[in-house]
């Protein structure tokens, strides 16, 4: 870094038709605490932040380690944070193809990506994800502090998790689902008590499997996110228990930066085998400037 300051690739990922998607910081692994790296997210004006180490390479593929940060400390997994990872390494790679052996959260999954002349596109396998009926009381003290009435739900709530848990909630329509507005202290709260990252509201999918969803997780500090791809790989494997699903997910749009993920979901005897992904674009280099060798200080 000699003085010059910390270096950050600004990625937005989970683009919708070439635009909006969810800025995310990608730095290779560095020397820093963990209080550091919860600073970065802020500092680079993004909510979150992933750190990317390289490993040696394997005959058919890279080996990274990805660690996941927000203000509020480091997540086992992020599914936008993995597609802006690979972008980031896709846009370093010899070649139009890049494939990867991602180790993250105590997890080992694989990722895949292709460049375009104006994105990325990227997938991956985020692995098992277990599914359960939600107890009355996580429904309870959860849908109230949503904003959600009693007329509001379609039938299909569930509690999925591919790292931490999550309530995914069904609503009918696309317009019960914009007019949500959640009571954000209740509501991190009450997913505090029950251990839920956080809530992922969705429409009812149509019948080409299209979705519109929004995801709040107050409880990492993020009131709303912009694009959240593991709990859209949650959606599809909860889908698949009724065959197998493939569903593109709008996102976004209530924080005017719209955005897409796509997941497949196929039956297997083992449980659903999900795909996930999005596009990416990278949109610049920046540094950040340190105070001291690795303390991360103001402007």
């Amino acid at each position: 870094m000699g003085g010059r300051g910390l270096a950050v690739t600004l990625v937005h990922a989970c683009l919708r038709e070439g635009r909006g998607g969810s800025p995310t910081a990608v730095l290779p692994e560095v020397p820093l605490s963990d209080e550091e790296r919860r600073r970065v997210p802020a500092l680079a004006g993004t909510s979150h932040a992933v750190f990317v180490a390289v490993h040696a390479g394997r005959p058919r593929g890279s080996v990274v380690s990805l660690r996941f940060f927000t203000a509020e400390g480091q997540l086992p997994a992020c599914g936008h944070g993995t597609v802006a990872a690979l972008a980031f390494l896709t846009g370093r790679a010899d070649g139009g193809t890049f494939r990867a052996t991602i180790h993250a959260g105590g997890r080992v999954f694989s990722g895949w990506s292709v460049r375009g002349t104006t994105q990325v596109d990227a997938a991956f396998d985020p692995g098992p994800v277990d599914l359960r009926e939600p107890t009355a009381i996580e429904c309870d003290l959860v849908l109230p502090a949503l904003g959600v009435t009693s007329g509001m739900p379609a039938p299909g709530a569930c509690v999925a998790s591919v790292g931490r848990s999550r309530l995914l909630v069904p609503v009918a329509t696309r317009s019960a689902l914009a007019v949500l507005g959640p009571d954000f202290e209740r509501l991190r709260a009450a997913c505090d008590r029950l251990g839920l990252l956080g809530c992922y509201v969705y429409s009812v999918p149509t019948a080409a499997g299209l979705v519109a969803a929004r995801m709040f997780a107050p409880a990492i500090g993020v009131e709303e996110d912009i694009a959240n791809a593991n709990s859209t790989a949650c959606l599809a494997a909860h889908l698949a228990r009724r065959g197998d699903s493939d569903i593109a997910v709008d996102m976004g749009d209530s924080l005017g930066s719209p955005s897409t993920i796509t997941a497949t979901a196929r039956h297997e005897a083992s449980g659903p085998l999900v795909h996930v992904g999005g596009a990416a674009r990278i949109a610049r280099t920046f540094r950040l400037p340190l105070a001291g060798p690795y303390l991360l200080g103001p402007e």
